[in-house]
């Protein structure tokens, strides 16, 4: 049986529920700062392909999701090896139940519906990363609604109206070069969010890095791209227990308050 066979599985192991990992030492907080400064590093290359007007939107979203691609592999490989899919589709089957399979499953299902991003129009993807003092958690959705209107929005010429005169299609690609322009200064200005929230844990003292976050939230609608990157606090309350093991767990109060507040008509797809 084939992966997308086991779509409604796979789409469970993401909804409402995030990944919990553990925190036990310095050289674990050094690998999630790393891997944070990592997702900086792409949003500031996207910024600087976006205000390039010799580079189409769709190649700028392309980069990104190569760019998240490695990261999921990654992360795959770390967890549960070479032998990722293997593990996570004898999770799906019930031939495991541990967290291995578990979060390999879940960072599987990510890696699939990451490539149906930016091709399937009026869905949001929900990114929310956050840091308690022994821990983080990955929360990742893919929902219908809007996006608030503190989001930056922008558009892509190449989803124009074939119905545009030659005029009103050069005044069309002039509007959504300056768009696009706006959104690069909006993620140049909003990008360091996800430094500040998850620091060099050589560099800063225990009690400055014990709490963080950031959310992201994209999307589209037609021609329209929406995106919105902001720090956000975790709920210091979260959690009763220690974190023992990585795992899976339900979503917090965090996201909860973030699809209330930034989005509206909010429905769950995964």
């Amino acid at each position: 049986m084939e992966w997308h066979e086991r779509s409604e599985a796979g789409a469970d192991t993401l909804r409402r529920q995030a990944v919990r990992i553990p925190l036990p030492d310095r050289e674990a907080e050094r690998d999630l700062h790393e891997n944070m400064a990592r997702i900086a590093d792409a949003g500031e290359r996207k910024a600087q392909l976006l205000d390039d007007p010799d580079v189409p939107l769709t190649e700028v979203y392309e980069d990104e999701l190569d760019e998240m691609r490695q990261s999921f592999e990654y992360r795959l490989q770390q967890v549960a090896g070479e032998e990722y899919y293997d593990v996570a589709t004898a999770y799906l089957d019930g031939e495991r139940d541990d967290w291995i399979g578990a979060l390999a499953a879940y960072y599987l299902e990510c890696y699939y519906r990451l490539q149906e991003r930016y091709t399937v129009d009026e869905q949001i993807f929900f990114l929310l990363i956050l840091r308690y003092p022994d821990c983080f958690t990955v929360n990742l959705s893919f929902l219908g609604g809007e996006i608030s209107r503190d989001a930056v929005r922008h558009e892509s010429s190449a989803l124009a109206d074939a119905d545009l005169t030659e005029r009103g299609q050069e005044q069309y690609y002039a509007d959504s070069q300056y768009s696009q322009h706006e959104a690069a200064e909006y993620l140049r200005e909003s990008v360091g969010c996800i430094r500040e929230a998850f620091p060099d844990p050589d560099a800063t003292s225990a009690e400055r890095r014990q709490y963080g976050g950031f959310i992201h939230l994209t999307g589209r609608q037609g021609p329209t791209f929406a995106e919105l990157l902001d720090s956000w606090a975790p709920d210091p309350d979260r959690f009763d227990e220690p974190a023992a093991t990585p795992d899976i767990v339900p979503e917090g109060p965090e996201a909860r308050r973030a699809k209330r507040t930034l989005l509206t008509d909010t429905e769950v797809l995964i």
